[in-house]
Order: C-alpha cells, then structure tokens, then sequence
C-alpha cells in the first residue's frame, strides 16, 4: 500500500473504541474517535465534503475565497482543505470560542473575524448573519453555509455512518449524538433509516440550547446560554432530523467538562467539551437500561484545544464550575494559592529579565516578591520601565532594585470592606497567615467570581 500524498486523504476511516473504565450499567458503550482526523475533528468530513461539492457545482473557482460562521471545528476543516486546495477563507467565529483553535485558524492562514457569542439570530453581530453580509459585500465570495448545506449531511451519509455500521458489525442499538448544525444527526439517521431502521437516537444537548425542549415538547422558549463549544442552537437547524430522536438529555457545562476529563483519565481518550457533552448522555442512558445494549458515541474532537479552559483547574473555578473548600475568611477569595504552587511570584535574586518573563508569560502586571514564604515587595510593569530607562543590560539586575518595598498585607482574618478599601487605594490584596506567611493575591475579579459563585 502506498503512502497518501495529500493529507486529505487521511480524512475518515477513524478508528473505534469500546469504553471499558467508565461505569456503562449492562451496555456496551464504543467511541468513534474523530479526534483522529488530520485536523483534529469530525468537521474536517464536512469541509472536505461541501468544497468538493462546491467545486463540482461551479460555484467555486481555483483561487476562489470562502465565507463561513463556525462555532470553532468547521472553520479548521475548512481552513485545512482551504490551504491544500488553494482557497482563501473568511472565517467568522464567536468570541467563546478557545484561543487554540484561534490559534490554530490563524496558522492555517485563515482570515478570523470574532464576533459576539451573546447575540441571536437576526442581530448584525450574530455570527450567521455577519457571514452572509461579508459573503455579499466581498465580489466573488463562496458563503459555504454550513448550517444549510446539504453536503454536510452527505459527508455522513457516505462516510461516518457507514464506517460506524461496518465497525460496529451491523449491530448497534442507540448512537448518541449533538448537535451543531445538524449535519451529524441528518446524515447518520438518514444512514440508519435504510440499514437499520430500528437504531434509536439519542440527543445530548447542552443545558441552555433549545434543542431538547423541542425534542421533548415541539416548541421551545428563549435559549439561554452555556459554555460548550459547537453543538446546542437557540433555533432549529434545517439540516437536523429530530423524527428519530428517542431521548434528550440537557448536560451541564459541569457535567460534560467533568466527563471529559473522566475521559481522559480514565479511558486516555483527550477529546472535547462536546465530546464531554456526548459522553454525559450516553452514560445516562446506558445505567438506564435494564437490558444490555451495544451503544455509539463520538470524540467530536480533540481536547488540546481545551487546554486552557476545561482542563485547566483555574479556568474552571472563574467560572465557577469548581470551588475549593471554604475558609470562611479572605482565602475564599484567593485564585491562586501559594500553597498550591499556583502563585506566579519572583524572589529578590532573580533578574528584572525573568521578571518581565513572567509577567508576559501569564499576562499579568505585576508580581509579588517573595522570600521564604513572605512578601517582601512587589514588582509591576511601572517598575521595570523606571530601573530599565531604555538601557537592556539593566534586564540582568536583580529584582531587589527595582522591586517597591513598601508593601500593605491583608490578614485572612481582615473584613472584607478592609478588601474593598485596599482595592479603592489602587492596590492589590497581598492575603497572609497569622505568621504573615504568603497565601496568594486577590483582585477585583477575584472577588466578583467569587461573588458569581455564590449566586449559582
């Protein structure tokens, strides 16, 4: 067998996984790992799909420039067929989405145009309708649509679906699917309405979409909001069928990010927050079953693009999806504790050049200076410019001689109108022991998430 020559070619044919670890009461529960795909996702079928199918009608020419809203994986697949092929593409992305696929967009030399996540369909910033004026104001656009574009079903149809039924030995009772666009769900149920009509769906939906409501009732009310990327709608996407639908359950951003990360440490699986969302409902349907069933999932995509969000620890207490036990004094406000080696600091011996390292690292201003455990000044941006005056070679002085001494620390045990007058004088909050041993920093948005936390 010869070696591919193009990396579209490694497209599809991904492998399957029966999960053992993860408690699935008397089913069979397998993963479809679609994180396998070259760029990281199921999308990359659909983009593949609906370019080839563009370039067939005509309504796509060599050079050609292609408009999409993508919640994150579509625009990726499309901006991998896009570099192969030739193709410049506009992407238009709501401003929820993770920074590495950002990242990753914009290193496959995709156009990122970010828009509101907090805005309906019908607004001149919501992601859809931002896209169709782009793809109407640009002379020669392709607005590839997704959401109405009939070869996405067909990548499933095609390949997913009957990839699913070969690997599941044409004996699958339920697959478990989201939903995004609906291509997913349109193409494997029309798959399965031929092959085996008797396959049950099952919607995993993120609490907040709209979709489960209308599975359930047929009419919906106003959406609310969630933190999974790509699959949930506050409208009913046309390319979805919802006629086969046999159960919806709506996850949580806790419970589909807690089940990802069992994912992970459990069955070594590093998928999505979608994938989380998945993995959620089918483990509710299969400890609901009282007779043994072999079920289907997928791994939507790969978790590398969730680094800095769901499996980061800190992330997830901001939003207030984790909380560490409670003090019942100022350490409740604290992010980052020291004692968890979570504090990013300097000591007084290290250089103003590892100083501003760690500031542009993090994304921060300033930072304590410890010694031994307690605070013997702090060091901020102001600081670095007044010792460094233009001259690099002041880079390599220690911290000691730029650091501003003087510093006013918090006892836990202060009130917290003293927190809110420290905050009122310009300073940050230095909390420490009894010992005046360092317990971490707090800031305003400490204070407020901790507040919001309070309120969930």
């Amino acid at each position: 067998m010869s070696a591919p020559r193009s990396v579209l070619e490694l497209i599809g044919d991904t492998p399957l996984l029966e999960l053992t670890h993860l408690d699935t009461g008397p089913c069979r529960l397998f993963i479809k790992l679609e994180n396998q795909n070259p760029g990281g996702s199921i999308k990359d079928r659909v983009a593949l799909s609906m370019i080839e199918q563009a370039e067939k009608q005509g309504l796509l020419k060599p050079g050609g420039t292609i408009i999409e809203a993508t919640a994150g994986n579509t625009g990726i697949g499309l901006a991998l067929v896009a570099a192969m092929k030739g193709y410049k593409l506009i992407l238009v992305v709501p401003d929820k989405m993770s920074r590495e696929k950002i990242y990753h967009l914009r290193a496959l030399g995709a156009d990122v145009r970010l828009t509101r996540s907090d805005v309906v369909k019908g607004h001149p910033e919501y992601y859809q309708d931002y896209a169709l004026r782009l793809s109407k104001e640009i002379s020669g656009a392709y607005y590839i649509d997704q959401f109405n574009n009939p070869a996405n079903s067909l990548a499933h149809i095609i390949g997913t679906g009957p990839e699913i039924w070969q690997q599941m030995e044409q004996d699958i009772d339920a697959v478990v699917v989201g939903v995004g666009s609906g291509g997913t769900l349109g193409g494997l149920s029309q798959y399965f309405k031929h092959v085996s009509p008797d396959t049950q769906f099952v919607l995993a939906d993120p609490k907040g979409s709209i979709l489960a409501d209308y599975v359930e009732h047929g009419h919906y009310d106003e959406a609310g909001s969630w933190l999974v990327e790509g699959i949930g709608e506050d409208f009913i996407p046309p390319l979805g069928d919802f006629s086969n639908i046999s159960h919806a359950y709506r996850i949580t951003d806790a419970e589909a990010f807690s089940c990802a990360r069992a994912l992970l440490l459990q069955e070594g699986i590093l998928a999505g927050a979608s994938s989380g969302t998945l993995l959620a409902a089918a483990l509710r349907y299969c400890r609901a079953q009282t007779t043994p069933k072999r079920v289907v999932t997928l791994a939507c995509d790969s978790g590398n693009k969730y680094l800095s969000k769901m499996f980061n620890d800190y992330w997830l207490l901001e939003q207030g999806l984790s909380s560490p036990p409670k003090e019942n004094d100022l350490t409740d406000y604290v992010t980052y504790r020291y004692q968890d080696g979570a504090t990013v600091y300097v000591s007084p011996q290290d250089t103003l050049k590892i100083a501003h390292g760690r500031m542009r690292l993090y994304d921060i201003s300033q930072l304590p200076v410890l010694e031994n455990g307690q605070v013997v000044g702090i060091i901020d941006e102001w600081d670095l410019m007044h010792t460094i005056q233009a001259d690099s070679h002041n880079f390599a002085l220690p911290v000691s001689q730029a650091m501003t001494r003087e510093v006013n620390t918090l006892n836990k045990n202060a009130s917290l109108s003293q927190l809110i007058a420290t905050f009122d004088a310009g300073h940050v909050a230095l909390i420490v022991d009894d010992d005046n041993h360092f317990i971490g920093l707090v800031t305003r948005t400490d204070v407020l998430n901790a507040w919001r936390q309070q309120l969930s």
